[in-house]
């Protein structure tokens, strides 16, 4: 007997996001390994609803999220989720063909970019050094997103309409007999119909559970840290400030500047630690191109983004068992695209097309099905 319509192993931002959109129409239960759901990517994430990033298939996603971000339901968070902030993307003489490009892929996604040049750049991030930039983009649109408040309105929001969440239930066995797809968890044994695969780094683990073909996702590390910022200096008007081949970026977080190295270094799945190299390194950058210090290191932590080959979300039935769904490989753009890719998924799920109104953003369904990698492979 089952015990729900749909098991959704992976209570992290798209587990927890997912779960609240199939949850409108299906019974629901939401498996997390951890005591606490966020614990590992969604935990450490200090996100930027930022249309300008990542590839175009991404950035309609991420645009069709801006409409529940900036208006959510009523009740689903106390304050908005949504903070001005602005974004500048910089670049050196070197890396004007970068800049060039992320600027006509900015323009194509429809995004409001403004191109600057050295001291139209400092004018916004005066700590920038003078003689590093030879041109930038700023979209002033950009907003920090409440990670937390976001996935908490995500979990009540599935409460709400049913659904259960079960934590310190890690899957350890997975496999489908007579129409049940039965998940082994250290919390007991759990049956449904239909199994979502949100489970992060460990999505291609679960995959193998289960007997099907994985997608290939590679789980990378990403290390950051925080610092004070020096005297006078007002924290509201900085943006995030990243060179366009990413490779650091520092924003305002929580009274502090964040810095991140923005590796990207290919991980088993695991509790992430920093590594004292890439905080070093990560601090070099941030030294040689502005005027910031780090003379202490206030807090320090390293997360796991996990990509396929493409660095789109795999999401929908998978090829060789459409009753077990992906919803992996979000890689850095996870938390602002939350939104529309629970709709998405709710819809596969029902064997029904994207919603309206992420098609008008102009996203087909074979942009983020499973089935493109095995084609793109063949």
């Amino acid at each position: 007997m089952a015990d729900c319509d749909v098991l959704v192993i992976g209570a992290g931002i798209a587990g927890a996001s997912a779960a609240c959109a199939l949850a409108e129409r299906r019974r629901v239960l939401l498996l997390e390994r951890e005591d606490h759901p966020g614990y590992h990517s969604t935990g450490r994430s200090a996100a930027m609803y930022l249309e300008s990033y990542g590839p175009l298939a991404v950035r309609l996603l991420v645009r069709a999220s801006g409409p529940f971000l900036r208006q959510p339901p009523p009740g689903f968070a106390e304050h908005p989720l949504l903070t001005p902030r602005g974004v500048l993307i910089f670049g050196r003489a070197d890396q004007m063909a970068a800049i060039d490009e992320a600027e006509a892929i900015a323009r194509k996604a429809g995004s409001a970019v403004r191109r600057l040049d050295e001291a139209g750049a400092r004018r916004i991030a005066p700590m920038l050094r003078p003689g590093l930039i030879a041109a930038a983009l700023h979209e002033a649109a950009a907003s920090d997103l409440d990670v937390h408040a976001l996935h908490q309105g995500f979990l009540r929001g599935m409460k709400a309409r049913g659904g259960r969440l079960a934590t310190g239930a890690e899957v350890t066995a997975l496999r489908r007999e007579r129409g049940l797809w039965h998940a082994v968890t250290r919390a007991g044994i759990f049956s449904a119909p239909r199994v979502v695969n949100a489970s992060g780094a460990w999505a291609d683990v679960v995959a193998g559970m289960a007997g099907v073909r994985p997608v290939g996702l590679v789980p990378k590390r990403r290390t950051a840290l925080t610092f004070d910022p020096p005297d006078g200096l007002d924290l509201a008007s900085v943006p995030l400030c990243t060179d366009v081949q990413e490779e650091f970026y520092f924003k305002p977080e929580g009274g502090r500047i964040m810095l991140s190295l923005a590796e990207e270094t290919p991980s088993e799945p695991c509790d992430a630690q920093p590594e004292e190299f890439d905080l070093a390194l990560a601090i070099d950058r941030l030294h040689t191109a502005t005027t910031l210090e780090v003379r202490r290191i206030q807090r320090r932590w390293a997360g796991l983004r996990s990509f396929v080959a493409d660095h789109v979300p795999v999401v929908g039935p998978a090829p060789d068992e459409p009753s077990f769904l992906w919803l992996a490989g979000q890689g850095g753009y996870g938390i602002e695209s939350a939104p529309a890719v629970a709709q998405c998924l709710a819809a596969l799920e029902a064997g029904e097309d994207l919603p309206a109104a992420i098609r008008a953003e102009g996203l087909t369904a074979d942009r983020i099905l499973p089935g493109r990698l095995a084609r793109a492979a063949a």
